[in-house]
């Protein structure tokens, strides 16, 4: 059967929610691939004032992307950068500190359980499900302490998944992307793109890459994967001599902040099996479009998948596909202070017909 299936299973994962500042809906579906590896996270109230959206593209498995789901933004908000109001440096040390989590005893553990094929990471199910009630109990507060185990010395997954997250407080959006899934916002119906895709055809990616011992061939990193950034695939990481930040591949995400208006309508968060087929306008276009008719923003990302979805298998169109809508009610206007210290989106980001073409960060 390959990567794909003989036929694509359509049906939906979907959610909605809003509270006083933003609406959102979010769908997922397996498409022709033979699993499901996205995965996204949706907090309209991380706390009081803020919000967090992720969407998460894993590759070689869905422990990863799930890994991410269930962690990334708990550590944003242990973040001391975070209780102070810096919450682009809290969320950049978060993508990082996924690759130190997936480390050792409690990494190995981790990643077992959330990975849908257990095996892969060895070891026997009945010893890893005793092991890991021995540490169930563990709260959001915990600091993830080291756990003795056979497997002490994991060096963390081979597989990976991207992440792009946006996190709302007050007029204020912070979008951090690591990989090529993006995040694009509609403003009077207009498309920007508040990310990059990271990808091997990048010059500073390229150079990145060189003088860490790595290459590209046949547009791959090391001729393995087409993607320069990502979490996990920690083969790519074992130079201990270098920074996480130098490594031949890195988490580390290009982080970009924005200030919010009246004149934005909605963002846009999705995995790459949506951009590979609609450009960042033509999703935004079409958007608008639906918004005329229908109130539920879910239906809206499955309306997208059922136009992206391939007749058949191979090529663009069969990749799994994740969407997070998330629709601005009537903002505030912001203060003096606020505006001096925001840069605006006409200035930090370009408007894009091309998934190709990335906004400034």
């Amino acid at each position: 059967m390959g990567v794909y299936l003989s036929t694509p299973k359509t049906d939906k994962f979907s959610q909605d929610g809003e509270n006083e500042n933003v609406r959102y809906g979010l769908s997922s579906m397996q498409g022709w691939r033979t699993s499901m590896e996205d995965a996204h996270a949706a907090y309209p109230d991380l706390d009081c004032s803020t919000s967090f959206f992720g969407v998460y593209d894993g590759h070689g498995g869905q422990a990863v992307s799930k890994f991410c789901a269930k962690y990334l933004h708990q550590q944003v908000i242990k973040h001391e950068a975070y209780s102070s109001g810096d919450i682009g440096t809290a969320v950049q040390k978060s993508f990082i500190r996924m690759d130190e989590m997936m480390r050792g005893q409690r990494g190995w553990i981790e990643l077992a359980i959330l990975g849908d094929k257990t095996e892969k990471l060895s070891g026997m199910k009945e010893r890893l499900i005793g092991s890991r009630e021995s540490s169930e109990v563990k709260s959001q507060d915990d600091d993830w302490s080291v756990e003795e185990g056979p497997h002490s010395n994991y060096e963390g997954p081979t597989c990976g998944s991207t992440a792009c997250v946006a996190v709302i407080r007050n007029n204020q959006l912070i979008v951090a992307n690591s990989g090529d899934s993006r995040c694009v916002i509609s403003r009077k119906g207009q498309a920007y793109n508040l990310s990059k895709d990271h990808k091997p055809d990048l010059e500073s990616e390229k150079e990145r890459i060189s003088k860490a011992g790595g290459f590209i061939h046949c547009g791959r990193v090391n001729g393995t994967l087409n993607l320069t950034r990502a979490i996990g695939d920690m083969e790519l990481k074992k130079d201990k001599s270098l920074p996480a930040e130098k490594q031949i591949l890195t988490a580390n995400p290009d982080i970009n902040t924005v200030e919010l208006c009246e004149d934005d309508d909605f963002l846009v968060i999705a995995c790459d099996g949506i951009w590979d087929c609609m450009s960042n306008q033509q999703l935004v276009d079409f958007v608008r479009e639906q918004l005329k008719t229908e109130s539920k923003l879910s239906t809206i990302c499955g309306k997208v998948f059922d136009r992206c979805l391939a007749p058949t298998s191979g090529g663009e169109g069969c990749d799994n596909m994740t969407m997070i809508l998330v629709q601005f009610k009537k903002r505030p206007d912001p203060s003096p202070s606020t505006s001096e210290q925001q840069t605006s989106i006409d200035e930090s980001s370009e408007t894009s017909d091309s998934k190709d073409k990335p906004g400034s960060n």
